[in-house]
């Protein structure tokens, strides 16, 4: 097995991570960097527990090889919040009531983080495409869609 050095930055902070050829990204941050908070939810990219941004873009870790992130830089949920404050979308999703089980959320919050970056107003049709790639089993979506729109009010 061929292995890499790769330098990214994740949260904020450069990093240089050796990596082997099948490693997927869910993995390296998981494995290699302790970023648990992206969950593992069905390795087949349908679930979209494990999203993460890349450059920006809501990505499904599981996906993506951790080589194709060389040079690229990675949000996770860890790096949502700013010196110890929740992000705007983590302070709706608690006030809400939008999580149940919390397995699905740091997907969740990382998918509405990146639609609320790009669109600090979005409609409820526009936050229910953001979410389509996000599956929960537990809230029915309506508190979630209900933080989005809380969030940017927030901001």
């Amino acid at each position: 097995m061929a292995y890499h050095k790769i330098t990214l930055t994740v949260n904020g902070e450069a990093e240089q991570v050796d990596v082997s050829s099948n490693m997927t990204l869910l993995r390296m941050l998981r494995e290699k960097m302790g970023k648990t908070g992206t969950k593992n939810g069905c390795a087949a990219g349908e679930c979209g527990a494990c999203t993460v941004m890349v450059d920006g873009e809501p990505v499904n870790s599981c996906m993506m090889l951790a080589i194709e992130c060389d040079g690229k830089e990675i949000v996770t949920v860890e790096g949502l919040a700013d010196n110890g404050h929740l992000a705007p979308i983590q302070e709706a999703i608690i006030d809400s009531g939008g999580v149940q089980c919390g397995f699905c959320t740091p997907g969740i919050l990382i998918a509405s983080q990146a639609l609320l970056d790009r669109n600090p107003n979005p409609s409820q049709a526009e936050i229910q495409e953001a979410l389509v790639g996000n599956l929960c089993r537990c809230t029915g979506y309506v508190r979630i869609i209900e933080a989005v729109q809380a969030a940017a009010k927030m901001v």
